[in-house]
């Protein structure tokens, strides 16, 4: 290897090949499990080359020992795993606003096989998912991630101490605030269903012999939708934007 990279250069590039490639495996929109793994470690390769001139100089020197040079490529993948995990924990929101309108619209039976869960899902669950992937490239938000990917080397600089503590609590909090996210983008038909709900049993109150869940569940089906169609827009921007947020703590002084 000598004629084309010195040992230092090669340390370099294995040391930031196992950040990228830990983020990269996550990332919302790359790290799919319908994305071919040929396909991701290319481009993990690709990035890493990239960026080798720019954070080169950041990283720590080659280890004398063996137990020394596997301790910092591990402790490169975990801080990589981290950071994936906390922008793919956001796309959990749009999974669970679908299960909430699916309930509300009677619709949670209608199972379907989510591509980006690997796993059965609500119909609706499935289609909010592959929405937020196809927003995440439309927005140019992928762009937001590259350069987040080099912004993490200031906000996690290598040669620092782990910051495991930091990470639980951003993860809990982010957990927490996924989830209200989901609910809230499911609220326009929450609202529906409930004053929906409440007319119908009036109705069923005062006409007892009038069949009202045969007249009140297809409207159910029919208008939920219908308000889940026109609330699209404001969901797919509320999420980008969330989105965005959170992967712009990671850009530091990448874009200004």
């Amino acid at each position: 290897m000598e004629p084309y990279a010195t040992a230092d250069q090669v340390w370099a590039g294995a040391l930031i090949f196992a950040r990228i490639g830990a983020i990269i495996m996550l990332l919302p929109g790359f790290g799919e499990t319908y994305v071919p793994p040929r396909i991701r470690l290319s481009l993990a390769f690709v990035l890493s080359l990239a960026l080798w001139p720019l954070v080169a100089g950041t990283l720590p020197g080659l280890p004398a020992t063996l137990g020394g040079m596997f301790g910092w490529i591990l402790r490169e993948v975990i801080t990589g795993l981290m950071i994936g995990f906390l922008l793919r924990l956001l796309m959990a929101a749009l999974s669970t606003a679908g299960e909430v309108v699916s309930l509300q619209t009677t619709l949670s039976f209608a199972q379907t096989a989510n591509p980006l869960q690997a796993q059965p899902a609500t119909t609706i669950a499935a289609f909010l998912t592959l929405f937020g992937v196809a927003m995440i490239f439309a927005t140019n938000t992928h762009h937001l991630f590259i350069a987040g990917l080099l912004g993490s080397y200031e906000v996690v600089r290598p040669t620092a101490p782990l910051m495991i503590e930091d990470f639980t609590d951003v993860a809990v909090r982010t957990i927490g605030g996924s989830f209200l996210l989901g609910v809230q983008l499911a609220a326009p038909v929450i609202v529906f269903s409930l004053i929906f709900n409440l007319a119908t049993g009036l109705v069923g109150r005062i006409m007892p012999q009038f069949q009202v869940f045969f007249v009140s569940t297809p409207l159910n089906v029919l208008l939920g939708l219908s308000i889940f169609a026109l609330s699209l827009g404001v969901i797919g921007t509320v999420f980008i934007d969330r989105l965005r947020a959170v992967a712009g703590t990671f850009t530091g002084g990448a874009v200004g």
